[in-house]
């Protein structure tokens, strides 16, 4: 009878298994058939010990940060014509699994607009293990950035996590996948869908979403040597923020040329005992206007930048992450998107005060260097407006097509926006079930 019921259910194509279609999958299953289509494969945490990569960088092998991809596959990386570094992830789970699993409510934007996530978030709270109470397990260098940070009035504030920290084992690699299963990603969403009788299909990667008299008949995908038609009667766009542009602009559905990336900029210098590397990645951060600064040992930059010679032990890192001024563009393969001049100053202001952090650690300025310029949250070229705000959903999509990711942002959140874009999305399926 089961099975008889869930065949006769509409059914309903869920792009991307990161955040948005996690969620979506997770929210809809049950009201519909779902079928996720991830392009990816199963998600493995990187399988090398960092001491092999170390070895594997002194023999000057690595020179393009792109080569990461093949020790580490879910790291995906693309550059831009100005060569600005672009990371997202592929495989089972998106970009959540090489995540710092941050959880920072920021919908600042949404709300101006007259979206209210109030409900959403407080849904999120009761479902995922959320906590900031992690600084019992920070290393003696992080503490004592948090204490100078304060002491410059800065209002340094322990990150919430997505997870369970009581459990951190301190080996500094959430971006590259928690072995011990400490941090949280959406593939325990994708497990509650699936338990629920949502099919999930990995390694098709979705070319095409079909479109005849207005509406959406379902999508056509690469999978292996075939192409694959998969009717729907539902599509939620999830592919992320470099994706899911180039998709609807192949269905002849207009973005715009808003693209942000929330670019980030390294600063760095000799520490000796820093242990930033086996250290949970961004512990605390400090909000400025256009950006934020936290503790955070940048990977790429150790392994691909030349002016990174110092041993990860005694590497000491802060990164600035900017909300950028949305002005970029995917055409085709291409990703458009270079700093503003506007942009430039204010990630020069971030130096700054990196620099003075750096000086009252005892750090000289001459000391310092920088680090490989990269971005990793992608979105903005679909913004939603007050005129969408009870539907979340753009006229210029066909009714049965909906967007749920960080492609909606109005703007650059300078943020990670995990949390964010779940809520969204849970907003999104509740409109649509609603109406089912």
């Amino acid at each position: 009878m089961l099975q008889r019921g869930i065949k006769s259910m509409k059914k309903a194509i869920v792009i991307g298994s990161g955040a948005g279609g996690a969620t979506a999958a997770k929210e809809l299953q049950g009201t519909y058939n779902v079928t996720i289509l991830e392009a990816g494969k199963a998600f493995k945490p990187f399988s090398l010990s960092l001491s092999t990569v170390d070895k594997l960088k002194k023999t000057g092998l690595f020179f393009d940060e792109r080569e990461i991809q093949l020790l580490f596959p879910a790291m995906k990386i693309q550059k831009t014509a100005e060569n600005m570094v672009m990371v997202s992830g592929k495989g089972v789970g998106g970009t959540t699994t090489i995540s710092a699993g941050n959880a920072l409510r920021m919908d600042q934007d949404l709300k101006a607009l007259g979206i209210d996530l109030d409900a959403e978030f407080e849904e999120i709270y009761q479902e995922i293990p959320i906590t900031d109470n992690h600084r019992m397990k920070w290393r003696k260098t992080t503490n004592r950035l948090f204490e100078i940070c304060e002491d410059m009035d800065l209002n340094p504030q322990p990150i919430p996590k997505l997870g369970d920290y009581e459990r951190c084992y301190n080996c500094g690699q959430c971006i590259l996948g928690c072995d011990y299963e400490v941090k949280w990603d959406c593939r325990q969403y994708l497990d509650q869908a699936i338990e629920n009788g949502a099919d999930l299909i990995t390694g098709c990667e979705v070319k095409e979403i079909v479109i005849e008299k207005g509406i959406v008949t379902g999508v056509r995908a690469k999978k292996g040597l075939r192409t694959v038609f998969y009717p729907a009667d539902l599509v939620i766009l999830a592919a992320g923020g470099f994706s899911t542009p180039t998709l609807l602009e192949n269905a002849q559905i207009k973005c715009e040329p808003n693209l942000f990336v929330d670019p980030v900029l390294c600063v760095a210098a000799e520490h000796k005992g820093s242990l930033q590397n086996k250290e949970m990645t961004m512990p605390f951060a400090v909000q400025r206007e256009h950006y934020i600064i936290s503790p955070y040992f940048d990977f790429l930059s150790f392994y691909f930048n030349k002016n990174w010679r110092h041993p990860a032990s005694d590497t000491l890192v802060l990164m600035i992450k900017l909300a950028d001024t949305t002005s970029g563009t995917i055409e085709g393969k291409t990703i458009k998107n270079s700093l503003s001049a506007v942009d430039k100053e204010r990630l020069q202001d971030g130096v700054k005060t990196c620099t003075e952090i750096f000086k009252r650690f005892g750090i000289d300025e001459k000391d310092l260097y920088l680090g490989t310029y990269n971005a990793g949250h992608p979105g903005g070229m679909l913004p939603l407006t007050s005129a969408e705000a009870e539907t979340m959903h753009n006229d210029r999509l066909p009714e049965n097509l909906y967007v749920a990711d960080a492609t909606l942002f109005p703007n650059s959140l300078g943020n990670p926006p995990i949390l964010t874009i779940i809520a969204m999305s849970k907003k999104i399926c509740k409109l649509i079930c609603a109406s089912n």
